[in-house]
């Protein structure tokens, strides 16, 4: 009887390969958006038992002037987050609900830090905050506008840098909007 449970036991380890890693973010199935490309939307499964949609923090189509590029090591240089074309003054909105935990000033630009029940936490720079840290949000809540005084934008006047962490983990925000398709892996 036991070698017939095999099959069934094995089934929730070969979806979880199927569907991503074990962080609950699925990986990306290739490289990141192409300079100045719109982005897809969509949404990503929330953690087991949170309710959370996401949604873009920017109004009007998303277009990534500077995508992901994670270093190989945490120490190395690399792009921790995207860049979105923006202007100074257009609105940026949380990207899912949660509590900023960080609302002003950080190295000459202004900061905002949503972190949200399933773990995660979304950064928002150069970001005039309109909203006090420990205020509660929820998905597509005004968070403030974009500011000025991001050096990072490659010689546009301004742009959005967007972040999402898991712990000490980096990890592609676009990822939120479009979780991209299932990919089978091998055994």
């Amino acid at each position: 009887m036991l070698p017939l449970l095999a099959p069934v036991l094995a089934a929730p380890v070969a979806l979880g390969l199927l569907l991503g890693a074990a962080d609950g973010l699925p990986r990306a199935a290739g490289p990141p958006p192409p300079s100045r490309l719109p982005a897809a939307a969509g949404t990503l499964g929330p953690a087991p038992g949170v309710a959370a949609a996401w949604s873009p923090p920017l109004d009007g189509p998303l277009m990534v002037v500077r995508g992901f590029d994670p270093p190989a090591r945490p120490w190395l240089p690399g792009h921790r987050g995207v860049d979105l074309d923006a202007r100074p003054g257009d609105v940026v909105r949380a990207a899912g609900p949660g509590v900023v935990t960080w609302a002003g000033d950080l190295a000459g630009r202004g900061v905002v830090v949503v972190t949200h029940p399933d773990g995660l936490r979304t950064t928002y720079e150069p970001v005039d905050a309109s909203v006090p840290g420990g205020a509660d949000v929820a998905a597509g809540a005004v968070l403030g506008r974009v500011g000025t005084g991001s050096a990072h934008c490659g010689g546009i006047a301004a742009c959005l840098h967007w972040g999402l962490r898991r712990g000490r983990d980096y990890l592609d925000p676009m990822r939120l909007l479009d979780p991209g398709r299932p990919v089978l892996l091998p055994p």
